[in-house]
């Protein structure tokens, strides 16, 4: 599997019901070593998901929120794809609290991450311009809460 210290790519997320009704987000992730990741949402609506070992923070600018939620159990991207399982050329599998994920591989490069969320929906995270392993400094990873947002925590 890929050895991976950091990660960084944009990615269009699709969310699938089992209505066959798909909704379909685009964005950018950084991620580093040991469970940092930040999650720019930029369409259809502007989102920035902060994760740390034991926190996310998520910062929604149009409705003026950000919600502080403490988690846990830590979802270790890094340790996921060091643990998964080779099933063919280019596909991986790994169990994380009781879902299946399928990680797809191309010349090195993690292409997609396919699994069912919470609700059973089928959700597929494409990957294009992958940066792997580059130098990410930590500051990335400290929201910045603007004044005057409703911060609920959770």
């Amino acid at each position: 599997m890929v050895n991976l210290n950091s990660f960084n790519a944009d990615f269009i997320q699709t969310i699938t019901d089992d209505n066959g009704k798909v909704l379909s987000y685009n964005g950018h992730i950084k991620a580093s070593k040991p469970q940092f990741a930040l999650w720019n949402y930029t369409k259809p609506i502007k989102k920035d998901i902060y994760i740390s070992r034991k926190k996310v923070v998520i910062i929604e600018p149009e409705i003026e929120q950000v919600i502080i939620r403490r988690i846990n159990i830590s979802f270790n991207f890094f340790k996921m794809i060091q643990n998964a399982k080779k099933l063919d050329k280019n596909t991986y599998t790994t169990i994380f609290e009781n879902s299946k994920y399928i990680i797809k591989i191309k010349k090195s490069k993690i292409k997609s991450i396919s699994y069912k969320d919470e609700f059973e929906n089928s959700v597929k995270i494409i990957f294009k311009n992958q940066i792997q392993n580059a130098v990410i400094p930590q500051t990335i990873y400290l929201p910045n809460i603007p004044k005057g947002y409703d911060v609920i925590r959770d």
